[in-house]
């Protein structure tokens, strides 16, 4: 059974950084799209990044391209979000999503493998 935790979240000054970490277990991630969404309360779910664990592709939306960088450590099975010069609209719970295709953070959620729990991120002024 796929598994995945997150892990990172926390308070930060607006201008300031911090890293996410997803580990997966339970499955092999070589084929698989991960990344992650995000939800802020009273806002819709955005999809924020992925990176695709085959060929090392990556997504990132428009709000958060150059200042979010995501990497992967296939051996230990295990996807980064470094997040910089954090904005208060960064306020989010952070959740990380497996998906067949990456067709999640384009609107089709018809091949999600596993979510996790998710992580809060608060930037503060």
């Amino acid at each position: 059974e796929a598994h995945l935790v997150e892990s990172g979240g926390g308070l930060v000054q607006a201008g300031g950084s911090l890293s996410l970490s997803c580990a997966a277990s339970g499955f092999t991630v070589a084929n698989y799209f991960i990344g992650w969404f995000r939800q802020a309360p009273g806002k819709e779910r955005e999809g924020v990044s992925y990176i695709s664990m085959s060929d090392g592709a990556t997504y990132y939306a428009d709000s958060v391209k150059g200042r979010f960088a995501i990497s992967s450590d296939n051996a230990k099975n295990t996807v980064y979000l470094q997040m910089s010069n954090l904005k208060l609209e960064d306020t989010a719970v952070y959740r990380c999503l497996v998906d067949r295709y990456g067709g999640s953070w384009h609107g089709n959620f018809q091949d999600i493998v596993s979510w996790g729990k998710g992580t809060l991120v608060t930037v503060s002024s």
